[in-house]
């Protein structure tokens, strides 16, 4: 929760909590009550039943870092906003026949990063990419200049040294500086 608020005062109110502990459900619940102004998430869902975890913990999204039949299907069952993450143009064509014209672009920077999302430009004007995987506040401009991304996702804003000293102003300046990112 303390780390929830600096974000979102900060500027960064998307906050996306991945399901790869425990306390990650716990952590939606409770930033969802007590961060006003938070938009909460989980990401790394992996199976069908996280959407209805997740769902009751109150999140309005979910972002899975690949996705399966059983996940297109799950997600269709539950209220909250899915971002399926693609990699291939195979993939993507599988995301736009569920019908989806929105997807995360994950391992942004392994699989070919600003290069490849300027190649599947062409063939999929109408997509648009929140790029994850790899990014940094040097390389963001570059995915934001890109007509087909809406947004990036990372966490440089949060160094694991700040988090575990707590020091919430040295993350609350980095946070308001990814904020202010434009495209260069």
């Amino acid at each position: 929760v303390p780390l929830a608020r600096v974000l979102v005062d900060a500027g960064l109110p998307v906050l996306e909590v991945t399901l790869r502990t425990p306390a990650a459900l716990d952590a939606m619940a409770a930033i969802v009550r007590d961060v006003p102004g938070a938009v909460v998430g989980a990401g790394t869902v992996l199976r069908p039943e996280d959407f209805r975890a997740v769902e009751a913990t109150g999140a309005v999204f979910a972002i899975a870092p690949g996705t399966t039949p059983k996940l297109y299907e799950a997600a269709e069952l539950t209220a909250l906003a899915f971002l399926p993450a693609v990699a291939t143009a195979s993939e993507l064509m599988t995301g736009l026949e569920h019908g989806y014209r929105r997807f995360k672009f994950f391992p942004a920077e392994p699989v070919g990063g600003v290069a490849a999302l300027r190649a599947l430009a062409g063939p999929f004007a109408d997509v648009r990419f929140c790029p994850t995987g790899g990014i940094d506040a040097e390389k963001a401009p570059a995915y934001l200049a890109q007509r087909n991304v809406a947004t990036v996702g990372g966490s440089w804003m949060v160094p694991a040294d700040a988090l575990a000293a707590r020091d919430w102003s040295r993350i609350a300046g980095l946070a308001r500086e990814a904020a202010s990112l434009r495209a260069g």
